[in-house]
């Protein structure tokens, strides 16, 4: 193996005239690595203008749905008689409620057992639901029900047993054993409330009950037939009210769209007339109004810290100067400072309340964004208005959410700057490679030549102690 030994013959310092040489040749490369750090740098900045922009037309978005500045809100004057929800299609306006009567479901109990293990013995049980009417009562079977049977079988007889089998059995009924310091007794209710989803039970014996008792007959209730050996505790019934002075009857305590949309939640029957009111839903209206200026202000602060000068610590920005950037500030600016005609109660954003910075920021006046807001829909022209009949018949952040579809598009100028500076990374890195590919060769070149500078010097060096030495001795023999 051979030992590179360098300038040891000579003197020579080879291996720092070398190393000085290389750096002086590689200087060309360090610039190019430095500039793919400071693009690296802006590639990531612009990754970051790009979120904050599709964060900014996020909040533009919400204010030009048409879903927000339909949306209501709804209140009632007895929160404890009814509660009242709206939908997408509700209008505003106010309605009158009285509540005569809630809708119940049918519920009835056994006789007491000393527990939940007494056995009511084997047979079928059959459930129907349908309505009772009249006196005598008779049974009317619900529209599209079937009867259900149900058979207990050996092991299944306890009264926990066959409360578990009934439900399972999806007849429509919910049973519970009720225990007290009497005993136990099986409840059974109707699954819904409603005049048509009452209940009736037939049983057949196979095998008695415990002690000789009531077996599954304990169950049956239906006064019509003659056999009802479980008590009535309540009847079921529709709910009865008056909205506006009409009749309202429904199967269920929910009014579901009664009008427009409108959701009543009945909860109790009521004396005298309940007050609801639906308006427009103005809190969510300004708190997508806020959104909006904060995710503004975000990408405003943002691009103006990337493209600024500190004068007083030196660095600039990683975006200063770059032109893309700039032309987004200044079209934001344009947008944010323009009119719009397409209301004539408003013409700019300074007049519902954003008011436009010296910086270029929004700052919310309140009173004036509130005031602005007792005006939904002229406020949703200003802002929302899809109408580009004009360069200022359109809402004005209509036109900021069509600036980010232009900014953010697949050929927008985000798009197009980021390619290009990653085409330049690219670039500098096999700049930089080929550089380095070349001073390899060089600095295999400088090698050879000065370890045969450092050969021929050692033997001169030799030749001249040689030399030295023989005169040395001629001179010393005369």
């Amino acid at each position: 193996m051979a030992i590179s030994s360098t300038g040891l013959g000579s003197g020579l310092d080879v291996e720092s005239i070398v190393s000085g040489l290389m750096a002086v040749e590689r200087k060309p490369a360090a610039l190019l690595e430095t500039a793919a750090t400071t693009m690296k740098s802006q590639l990531s900045t612009y990754g970051q203008l790009q979120s904050y922009v599709s964060a900014f037309q996020d909040k533009a978005r919400a204010l030009n749905s048409t879903t927000l500045w339909a949306q209501t809100v709804a209140a009632s004057s007895d929160a404890t008689v009814a509660s009242v929800t709206t939908g997408t299609n509700t209008a505003a306006g106010s309605y009158s409620l009285t509540v005569s009567e809630l809708a119940t479901s049918q519920t009835a109990s056994t006789a007491v057992f000393p527990s939940k293990e007494h056995s009511l013995g084997q047979g079928q049980l059959t459930i129907d639901l349908g309505s009772w009417t009249g006196d005598p009562a008779t049974f009317g079977l619900k529209a599209g029900s079937t009867s259900v049977t149900i058979d207990i079988g050996p092991g299944e007889s306890s009264l926990a047993a066959v409360r578990d089998k009934i439900n399972a059995a999806g007849a429509g009924v919910t049973a519970t054993v009720i225990y007290d310091a009497t005993g136990a007794r099986l409840s059974i209710r109707s699954t819904e409330t409603g005049v048509n989803n009452g209940f009736r039970i037939s049983a057949t014996e196979t095998v008695p009950g415990d002690d000789g008792g009531l077996g599954l007959s304990a169950l049956a209730y239906d006064p019509e037939g003659g056999a009802s050996n479980m008590m009535l505790n309540q009847t079921a019934k529709n709910a009865k009210a008056k909205l506006n002075g009409l009749d309202i009857e429904s199967a269920s305590n929910t009014l579901a769209d009664v009008a427009d949309g409108l959701t009543i939640k009945l909860l109790k029957v009521s004396a005298s007339p309940v007050d609801l009111t639906v308006t427009q839903d103005t809190e969510s209206m300004k708190t997508k109004v806020t959104e909006f200026a904060t995710a503004y202000n975000d990408l405003a602060n943002f691009i103006a810290t990337q493209t600024k000068y500190n004068a007083d610590s030196k660095v600039a920005g990683k975006l200063q100067g770059d032109r893309t950037v700039i032309g987004l500030q200044s079209q934001m600016r344009e947008i944010l400072r323009g009119t719009s005609t397409a209301t004539s109660a408003f013409g700019s954003l300074s007049q519902v309340g954003l008011e436009v910075q010296t910086n270029g920021t929004i700052k919310i006046e309140t009173k004036k964004l509130d005031a602005a807001l007792a005006k939904p829909a002229e406020l949703r022209k200003l802002l929302a208005s899809s109408d580009t009949t004009s360069d200022t018949s359109s809402g004005i952040v209509y036109r900021f959410n069509k600036l980010a579809d232009q900014v953010l598009g697949a050929e927008g100028p985000l798009e197009t700057r980021t390619a290009g500076i990653q085409s330049s990374i690219t670039r500098n890195a096999k700049r930089v490679e080929a550089i380095d590919d070349r001073l390899a060769q060089t600095e295999k070149r400088l090698r050879a030549q000065y370890q045969a500078l450092d050969t021929n010097m050692a033997k001169m060096s030799s030749l001249s102690s040689y030399m030295s030495q023989q005169l040395s001795l001629l001179s010393s023999s005369s």
